[in-house]
Parts: structure tokens; C-alpha cells; sequence
């Protein structure tokens, strides 16, 4: 799954889509996008990640108490 760094605008490809989608983990491994060479998996935090579209994260994947709002 390919996603977007928030600042730069980067893509990135999520090597373990179980450790994006758990709530529990709030960093991910993934590889840059950049040239056409592989590149060297990466750190990335969940909260400057977002779909290609622009989209948000869903709050599931990043907030373990989702079901719990404090409003």
C-alpha cells in the first residue's frame, strides 16, 4: 500500500499493513518511492501519514480508544 508523508509529499510503501491498521503501534516501516532503485526501509509515524488523495488516517488505525470520545 502506497501512502503520502504529510510535509513533503513523499510516497511510501507500507511494508506490513498489519502494523499500519493496529491502533497499539504508532510508527510504521516503509520505503521511500524515490528513483528507481529499492530503497531502505524507513520509520514513519502514523500521524504524518496520509492516503495519496490527501485523506486522513482512519481513527481506528491511530487511536486504540476510537470507541471512547472525551467531547
Amino acid at each position: 500500500m502506497l501512502l503520502q508523508v504529510k510535509d513533503s509529499g513523499e510516497l511510501v510503501k507500507i511494508l506490513e499493513i498489519q502494523e499500519l491498521i493496529d491502533p497499539n503501534t504508532d510508527i510504521v516501516q516503509a520505503k521511500d518511492q524515490e528513483g528507481q532503485e529499492e530503497q531502505q526501509p524507513e520509520t514513519f509515524k502514523k500521524q504524518n501519514l496520509v492516503f495519496p488523495s490527501g485523506e486522513v488516517l482512519p481513527r481506528c488505525w491511530i487511536d486504540a480508544n476510537y470507541r471512547h470520545d472525551n467531547g
